[in-house]
């Protein structure tokens, strides 16, 4: 591989790492006011940001570094504690994590530079980020950190150099036992520059009670030296005993030590081994303070960077660093022992080569029972359930958790709701529950329309709700789990529920349904999914125009799912959409019809029972409950000699049985769809074809679409 595809293939890498952590970001920001403890999400977001940052060095995107680094400054200040979380910090952080996505996929569209567009809105992003970059200044609250003043008053002016700061105050005894302070200093004088030094004396009793034997003075030195802080300390290994001696290095350098933990490389994830490593403490600091983590009764409460702050020779900044850069190795490590990035190309290329091995094997199987051979037939049930495995691994690879599509609605919810003038928040359930990807990537439109269009429509403003006795701020529902094989999503609102008739008045108007017909409500419901339906009284941004359900039902039914609706007058709206797990492989259950074959769903399928003979009601009763039929011959128009004895395939859809009858029963089998392509989009009650083991076509039955019709039209003559 040459050097410019290897780029391209960091390049490619870099950009769907940023995306994710920029979701990442959102995510964190949007639930930032919620928060109770929000210090470890604002540490993640901030990771995210700076992770971006240092990538995007890597590749010379300067204009991304620039901005990322304003974005990344006000999180440094928020982590610090200087600004607060509120709404206008979030509203001002979230439109720059938009700027930053538009930024990297130019990237990937090839434009590496900023365009004049992109800086414009940046510039304008960056102006508002300025307020909180540039709060009121604070008064200093320590000594330690007011270093410029106080050094300003010893005489030697402001100081603008040095790396080490030192505070030293010598034991009382240091002259008794023959070690002289000053000795010490001049020694240190022999490893760098001396920049400023500052003496102290409020330990100085009156002259009467002086002991000019005594130790009084405190020293605090800036030291400018290439030498590591062990070394520095070693100075003063001979009157450590009894003395004060800190060695910190200066504010100014904070930001050197800061980069260098995050430089470091992962082969420890230890907080102390990290400060260490980077040479901010000594292998005795450290010491010290792990003996102090343990003397602690009854058990070891404070974590190793409280311990060493409080014994003043870290400052937190340098901390906080390791601490995140603790976090990233684990973080790193924990992606490589979870997952491994592979192309859904590739994925997608291994699902179609296991569907014709399914095939195959199917058609090995059949040769084996036509040839009556038993010891190919038991070889053939090895190959099959080894097949089954393989399919269901295969397919476990392509399961996501919806949870990734549905907190992408955090954010539509808060803009749409400012955009409305109402108060909603949004509640997700079923977050974990897993679907196909390729599932997954087309529901995400039909979503948006459903989540919109119940917060346009659906929920009342806040003085309306009031007045209903409800709570002002309303509430919409993203909700999934698994039945029967399938996924079900439910989008719920606790609005004013869908107004029976006046929708049955538009549809009569509209010549939909004739006036005085007799419908149950989920029929009359079902009609704002026709094309061009709205009973909206004005058209606003997100809908009122009668475009958008249809187009949701149209895309749910292109994936062999169905939407229901459940609606309760002032109390709220639930759409259930009801979906397979996976658009590529299914179980059936094979039948035969006259000289051809069909395959119905095994999720569908609830039991086989005889037609009795010489039976020509289009319905019969099964324990009690009538079950209407549907004829496969008719249907499909099948001639030829009708076989002695049928059958009848109960299947269910949302609690409604209908049976089909078929002249044979052909058993279970796993099956490839195959789609029939937009020539035959207009067939009504079939969801693709399928090849079986003998090569023959078989078509694959849309048993909702057949159960819905055959609630319209329950007994046909």
């Amino acid at each position: 591989m040459s050097f410019d595809e290897q780029m391209r293939d960091a390049l490619k890498t870099f950009v769907i790492e940023s995306l994710e952590l920029l979701q990442d970001m959102e995510d964190g920001l949007l639930g930032l006011e919620i928060d109770p403890e929000p210090s470890e999400r604002i540490n993640a977001i901030f990771r995210a940001a700076h992770t971006i940052k240092g990538s995007a060095g890597l590749f010379g995107l300067d204009h991304i570094v620039a901005f990322t680094h304003v974005v990344e400054s006000v999180l440094d200040t928020l982590r610090d504690g200087k600004l607060n979380v509120s709404p206008e910090l979030v509203a001002a952080l979230l439109p720059c994590c938009d700027h930053m996505i538009e930024l990297i996929q130019g990237v990937s569209d090839g434009h590496a530079d900023a365009n004049s567009s992109l800086s414009a809105a940046a510039r304008q992003l960056l102006d508002g980020l300025e307020s909180f970059l540039n709060p009121e200044p604070k008064q200093a609250m320590t000594a330690v950190q007011d270093t410029s003043e106080r050094l300003e008053s010893s005489g030697g002016g402001i100081v603008d150099s040095g790396n080490w700061h030192l505070f030293i105050q010598f034991g009382e005894n240091c002259l008794r036992d023959g070690m002289d302070p000053l000795s010490f200093i001049r020694y240190l004088a022999t490893l760098g520059e001396i920049v400023s030094l500052t003496t102290f004396s409020h330990a100085m009793p009156d002259a009467d009670s002086m002991d000019p034997e005594t130790s009084y003075l405190g020293f605090e030195i800036v030291l400018n030296s290439d030498a590591d802080k062990a070394t520095i300390e070693s100075v003063f290994d001979f009157v450590r005993e009894g003395s004060y001696i800190h060695i910190l290095p200066l504010e100014n350098r904070i930001p050197y030590y800061v980069e260098l933990i995050e430089s470091l490389g992962e082969e420890n994830a230890q907080l102390g081994e990290l400060l260490l490593k980077s040479g901010v403490i000594t292998q005795r600091e450290l010491q010290e303070g792990l003996n102090a983590q343990q003397a602690q009764i009854p058990q070891p409460s404070a974590r190793i960077g409280e311990i060493l702050v409080d014994q003043q020779v870290v400052q937190q900044p340098l901390v906080n660093a390791a601490l995140e850069k603790q976090q990233q190795i684990k973080d790193n490590k924990a992606r490589e022992n979870q997952s491994i990035r592979v192309d859904a190309e590739r994925l997608d290329k291994l699902i179609d080569l296991i569907g014709e091995l399914v095939i195959s094997s199917a058609a090995a199987s059949l040769r084996g029972m036509q040839s009556a051979d038993v010891v190919l037939q038991e070889a053939n049930a090895s190959v099959i359930s080894l097949v089954e495995e393989v399919r269901d691994s295969a397919l476990q690879l392509r399961m996501v958790p919806i949870g990734t599509t549905f907190n992408r609605f955090q954010r539509v919810v808060r803009d749409i709701s400012k955009e409305l003038g109402k108060d909603i928040k949004l509640v997700i359930g079923g977050a974990d529950t897993e679907v196909d990807k390729s599932v997954v990537e087309k529901i995400g439109d039909p979503l948006m329309h459903l989540v919109r269009n119940a917060m346009d429509h659906g929920i009342e403003r806040a003085e309306q709700r009031l007045e209903n006795g409800k709570p002002a701020q309303g509430t919409l529902s993203l909700n999934a789990y698994h039945s029967s094989g399938n996924i079900v999503i439910e989008v719920s609102d606790d609005g004013g529920g869908l107004n029976r008739d006046k929708i049955l008045a538009k549809a009569i108007e509209r010549g939909l349904v004739q006036a005085g017909a007799a419908l149950s409500d989920q029929e009359i419901f079902a009609l704002i999914f026709e094309p061009g339906f709205s009973t909206a009284d004005q058209i606003s941004n997100l809908s009122g125009r009668g475009v958008g359900m249809d187009v949701v039902k149209r895309n749910i039914a292109e994936l062999r799912g169905v939407i229901d609706i459940d609606s309760v007058p002032g109390r709220g709206t639930t759409l259930k959409i009801q979906l397979p797990l996976t658009l590529a492989i299914i179980d059936g259950f094979l039948a035969g019809v006259g000289d051809a074959s069909y395959v119905i769903p095994l999720d569908r399928v609830v039991e086989c029972v005889e037609l009795p003979v010489d039976d020509h009601r289009d319905y019969m009763e099964l324990r009690g409950e009538v079950l209407p039929f549907i004829r496969l011959r008719q249907l499909f128009r099948k001639t030829g000699p009708t076989a002695k004895r049928q059958n009848v395939i109960v299947v269910e859809h949302l609690g409604f049985k209908a049976g089909l009858v078929v002249d044979r029963l052909l058993g279970e089998l796993q099956t490839v769809i195959k789609p029939l392509g937009k020539l035959f989009s207009h067939v009504q009650g079939v969801g693709g074809s399928t090849i079986l083991g003998s090569g023959e076509v078989a078509l694959i039955i849309d048993v909702p679409t057949l159960i819905r019709q055959q609630e319209h039209n329950p007994f046909p003559g």
